[in-house]
């Protein structure tokens, strides 16, 4: 079972850490444990029943309400919410309950429910991306696996596989074209899966290579196609100490195409992008490209 701080549960739910403590004090809310070294946590038990909370007090109701609840009622008041159309808060939470306990009915039902609100793009942008940013704190945190990582992206990866499957794209004459691939060793293939959801929405061309693309065949590939702009994440490779040199390599190697680059490595501060490649610090400002 995993065990969270304070200040993760802050981070988590949204609710300050002297807040969370009044409430444990005035309200019983949650019941903290001690390590046999006497340091205090929290279980997933408390972070399930703090989301929860933390939803009800966001859309009105007072602390001293919430806590003369029985547990079934307060569940029942958050459902309710869960039905009012583009309410996404209590779905990431549902979503992140589920990971835990690796429960795939009630995590598809939660991203069904907002795609068939909202379209899947939307569904992405409010539902998916800020899940995966809650996620990320519990795996920098040490309080998920790498089993409820797969989990979870697997997950989605099929949702999104299922949605380019089902597009119908309709080219124009004129329309660009656009090549996707994840550099050699970069396996973190959810945020390009959804650049090539994107770009075939708005009836461009994909040329979509996936995953462990060596340099050699990305050459090839843009020799034969010559596409307009490139489009990459870097997650987790290269090494981060070789960022900057292979941003310089793919601006000298392809100098008349634009190259949109995402993902954690290319986030840091230092680094220095040449003219014709573009830095993405979050999802929609890809797809605002298509406005």
């Amino acid at each position: 079972m995993a065990q969270y701080t304070i200040k993760e549960l802050e981070h988590l739910s949204g609710i300050k850490a002297h807040t969370i403590r009044i409430w444990e004090q005035r309200y019983n809310i949650l019941c903290p444990k001690r390590t046999e070294t006497n340091i205090r946590y929290y279980d997933d038990k408390d972070l399930k029943t703090l989301l929860n909370v933390s939803l009800l007090n966001e859309k009105g109701y007072k602390i001293s309400k919430i806590a003369q609840m029985q547990p079934e009622q307060m569940i029942e008041k958050v459902q309710q919410l869960c039905e009012i159309p583009g309410e996404c808060s209590q779905h990431i939470n549902n979503m992140m309950a589920a990971m835990l306990d690796l429960d795939e009915e009630a995590f598809d039902k939660a991203i069904s429910t907002v795609s068939l609100q909202l379209g899947f793009a939307e569904a992405m942008n409010r539902l998916i991306y800020p899940f995966l940013h809650k996620i990320g704190i519990l795996w920098q945190t040490g309080n998920i696996t790498p089993a409820h990582e797969h989990f979870v992206s697997n997950l989605i990866r099929q949702k999104l596989i299922v949605a380019i499957d089902g597009q119908v794209v309709r080219r124009q004459p004129g329309a660009s074209s656009y090549l996707l691939y994840l550099p050699e060793g970069e396996l973190h293939e959810l945020a390009l899966l959804y650049m090539n959801y994107v770009i075939r929405m708005h009836n461009q061309h994909v040329i979509y290579m996936g995953q462990n693309l060596p340099f050699s065949d990305l050459e090839l590939t843009y020799s034969l196609s010559k596409p307009e702009f490139i489009c990459t994440v870097l997650t987790s490779a290269p090494e981060r100490d070789q960022v900057q040199n292979y941003l310089y390599k793919l601006a000298q190697r392809f100098p008349e195409t634009t190259i949109y680059i995402y993902g954690l490595l290319v986030q840091q501060e230092q680094l220095q992008f040449p003219e014709n490649v573009k830095r993405l610090a979050c999802m929609r400002e890809f797809t605002k490209l298509f406005s």
